[in-house]
């Protein structure tokens, strides 16, 4: 299985001039222990780094620094999320028939959170990472007045990994390119083109680093992981 990290992130609610994916926790850059995770999954035989120009040098250096033992390549990303997934998709070897995305601010992914999407995808489905929403969900206005309360159990917050059949993802970049789709994961492509996806539900750890708040997070949980 191929998997492309998508690590063009900016720190600028974390407080940071800096893209947050380098950024330290726990003593290395929350990339590293992106990268860390991803290759503790013996399901992934390939992986590509996909961000900005500026970042470059950094990530080339903390690739390096894991020592890994597989194939992992810089790939220069675009100006959104799913300009540089596309990218990313344009940069896969030939011998590709599958994929798996993942965000790089998701550096608490469990490898068999990873085995498991990808074994789905091995088998030709297309899948996503999630967790049922628990809290209460209010639908606002602009004036931050209610509307609605949609019914929770019907409700799962998106995360990575993604995985999808590598020529239907890249089949759905294509006609959202010629459409003028913006979106904020490549589910929604496939949802908008009525094709299925499954969920695979992710452990609570799975969280996205965006804030300071987080990072303090993220530090506690592989303390434990460490002590135990």
């Amino acid at each position: 299985m191929h998997l492309l990290i998508a690590a063009a992130g900016s720190g600028r609610r974390m407080g940071s001039q800096r893209n947050k994916l380098l950024l330290p926790v726990a003593g290395r850059a929350v990339l590293a222990w992106t990268l860390e995770a991803v290759l503790a999954c013996e399901a992934i035989h390939w992986i590509g780094v996909v961000g900005q120009p500026v970042d470059e040098a950094d990530v080339e250096a903390i690739i390096e620094a894991e020592q890994p033992d597989r194939p992992v390549r810089w790939i220069e990303g675009g100006a959104t999320r799913q300009e540089s997934v596309s990218r990313g998709l344009a940069a896969l070897p030939a011998a590709a028939g599958a994929v798996l995305i993942h965000d790089g601010a998701r550096c608490l992914v469990e490898p068999e959170l990873i085995r498991r999407c990808a074994a789905r995808v091995h088998a030709g489905e297309a899948v996503i990472a999630a967790t049922p929403v628990t809290d209460t969900i209010k639908r606002v206005d602009g004036q931050q007045l209610i509307l609605s309360t949609p019914d929770r159990s019907e409700l799962w917050a998106a995360q990575t990994p993604q995985g999808f059949p590598l020529e239907r993802l890249r089949q759905a970049h294509a006609q959202a390119e010629q459409a003028g789709w913006s979106v904020t994961d490549d589910a929604a492509l496939f949802e908008r083109l009525g094709w299925p996806v499954g969920v695979i539900e992710a452990p609570p750890s799975n969280i996205k680093l965006t804030t300071p708040f987080d990072l303090t997070i993220a530090a506690a949980v592989l303390a434990a992981r460490a002590a135990g």
